[in-house]
């Protein structure tokens, strides 16, 4: 027997290993399919899938290109994690891990790269059009941040032939209220905003462009208030500023001729004049049956910007004051509506110092036109401070505008 227990051990020892080394534990794989959801500003869901029973899971970020090993980590059980305290508009690389035991991890995941969303627009007039958060990335390309509604007119107003770009920025979850063809309510915390530039070269738009100035209305507690920014010459920055100014401009129009004008920059007074219905300030330009065209208003609707509408077919439009398929009266008549009727009308700055009455809807046996007619050109053929109309806001004569005014009230004889 003791012979025998010698060899029975060696073979006990012989399988006892044999079953040692068979024994493999499974490793650990990697997450997939990560995704992340933007949940404000500054918070993020972040998720993916796993395949590991029962793993715990490691994330670790920071901002991107960061090194792996010194980011914020963040330790959970399940597959989603709520990512907070992040920057706005910021990029950032994560990483997860899975952990399937003590001494028994994935490797990281490559890293995932997401970009938060820019922060919100400031319903203010502060000292910095940058710290409005109007816009995306470096000032000068006006990229709108994505909480504007960048918007169009169907008859814009003349302004020395400057390229203007319009936005409209409304609180998180609100829209303009329908209440006729007119101006739609804006809620409090509204913005308007519209900047004036040129191209250097009409026909080569690469060549750049100089922005001068961005004027600014925003709604607050029931009413508008007014600001205007001007730019520097760097194009890195606009400042609020009250007082009217002078910027020479050169550019190159589309027929290849070298422009020269000294363009005014309306100081607060001057913007008052133009906004002003029954001495208190309202937008101009934004009137619903203006933006009816080419399917704008109806983008409104669909994106939930405009309540209380549910088919732009329902509001006017006003014409485009150059569609020449357009007879001469429409076309003289819209023109009339924006260059003019925000100063004649009733309650308009114009209201007790002349007898006209411009806006489109206006019947023309009301508007005064006629007895007016002589007058109208004689004060739009040249520029006399004080004496020429428009009133403020242009230095040079509209060719193409006065052409056609000056041609509708010779047909009304």
């Amino acid at each position: 027997m003791k012979k025998i227990l010698p060899y029975v051990l060696a073979v006990m020892a012989i399988f006892s290993c044999k079953d040692d080394d068979e024994i493999t534990v499974q490793a650990c794989s990697e997450a997939t399919n990560v995704q992340a959801t933007a949940l404000g500003i500054n918070d993020v869901s972040l998720s993916w899938n796993d395949a590991n029973p029962g793993a715990s899971f490691t994330v670790e970020y920071g901002l991107s290109g960061f090194i792996p090993g010194s980011g914020t980590f963040v330790n959970t059980d399940e597959r989603v994690v709520i990512l907070s305290g992040l920057q706005a508009n910021t990029n950032y690389d994560i990483y997860v891990q899975s952990i399937c035991s003590a001494d028994n991890s994935s490797m990281q995941t490559p890293a995932f790269t997401i970009t938060t969303m820019p922060p919100l627009v400031v319903p203010q007039l502060v000292n910095n059009l940058s710290d409005m958060n109007l816009y995306m990335g470096e000032l000068k390309a006006l990229q709108p941040s994505p909480y504007t509604i960048p918007y169009e007119l169907a008859t814009p107003l003349f302004t020395d032939n400057a390229h203007k770009q319009r936005l409209i920025a409304l609180p998180a979850g609100e829209t303009m209220s329908y209440v006729d063809d007119g101006l739609p309510i804006f809620p409090d915390n509204s913005v308007i905003s519209k900047t004036f530039f040129y191209n250097f070269d009409e026909n080569d738009p690469s060549a750049g462009r100089q922005i001068i100035e961005t004027r600014i209305l925003i709604k607050q507690d029931g009413l508008w208030v007014l600001g205007n920014y001007h730019w520097n010459a760097d194009q890195t920055e606009a400042i609020l500023m009250s007082d009217s100014a002078t910027l020479p401009i050169t550019y190159i129009d589309e027929e290849g001729v070298t422009n020269n004008i000294d363009y005014v920059i309306p100081g607060a007074g001057d913007c008052f004049t133009c906004h002003n219905l029954s001495n208190s300030e309202i937008p101009i330009g934004p009137k619903l049956r203006t933006l009816n065209f080419n399917g704008q208003l109806q983008d409104f609707i669909d994106s939930n910007h405009i309540s209380g509408l549910i088919d732009a077919s329902l509001v006017s439009s006003l014409p485009s004051w150059d569609d020449t398929s357009l007879n001469r009266e429409q076309r003289a008549r819209a023109y009339f509506d924006m260059n003019c009727a925000h100063c004649h009308s009733e309650g308009g700055y114009c209201e007790d110092l002349s007898t006209l009455r411009l806006s489109y809807e206006t019947p023309f046996d009301q508007t005064n036109i006629y007895n007016q007619r002589n007058s109208i050109m004689m004060r739009m053929q040249e520029v006399i401070p004080g004496f020429s109309m428009p009133w403020i806001g242009t230095t040079t004569i509209h060719d193409e505008g006065y052409e056609l005014i000056t041609s509708y009230l010779n047909s009304l004889d």
